[in-house]
């Protein structure tokens, strides 16, 4: 298993795990994405993105961890946690010292030293984005905040991960969806606008 940047033709298979798990994809765009691999199988298991925030004159750029998932059968596996953790590497390979979360599971984020920020003191723009979460994901969304070089890694979770193998055996046949195209239509599922 490990977790490596998106790749152009990974969009159809992210749009349609996002789908599936009922995250927001709101300024989808693939290359923000990472994504952990099996390696043996090559099957996608998890992923999350950045989403930087701009700052006007007076205030700095934030970047926000978002759209973090792992598929059912790969749960219980620390895929999120390489998730989580290839994104606070990037994040902080990029210069910033901070990284956020807007999350309705905020004890799971805890267990890598994230801390909960309270509404008023975020930057204006996660305040923002706070209240388009909650409306999205329901009102127990609460923000977070980890100083970069602060992220802990259970140990727990790089044995896991290391050794991780899907749920049940069934082996999910390949159809025309996972490759973008719509089978009623022929036509391609997503419109990227390209």
């Amino acid at each position: 298993m490990y977790v490596r940047d998106a790749k152009n033709r990974d969009e159809a298979w992210l749009l349609d795990a996002i789908e599936q798990l009922g995250l927001d994809d709101v300024a989808f765009r693939s290359r923000d994405y990472v994504i952990a691999v099996d390696e043996e199988s090559g099957d996608r298991a998890g992923f999350g993105r950045l989403r930087l925030h701009r700052g006007d004159e007076s205030e700095a750029n934030r970047i926000e961890l978002t759209g973090i998932g792992v598929l059912p059968e790969w749960r219980d596996r620390g895929v999120g946690a390489h998730v989580v953790e290839r994104l606070v590497d990037t994040a902080a390979a990029d210069g910033f010292e901070t990284v956020y979360v807007l999350t309705d599971q905020p004890e799971y984020l805890a267990q890598f030293g994230f801390e909960r920020v309270d509404t008023d003191d975020l930057p204006p723009a996660l305040g923002e984005r706070l209240t388009e979460k909650r409306e999205f994901l329901g009102g127990g969304v609460v923000g977070l905040e980890l100083a970069v070089d602060a992220f802990e890694m259970p140990s727990g979770l790089r044995t896991a991960f290391k050794d991780a193998e899907p749920t049940g055996d069934d082996e999910p046949e390949e159809s025309a969806e996972d490759f973008g195209i719509d089978p009623d239509s022929a036509t391609y599922k997503y419109d990227t606008g390209r």
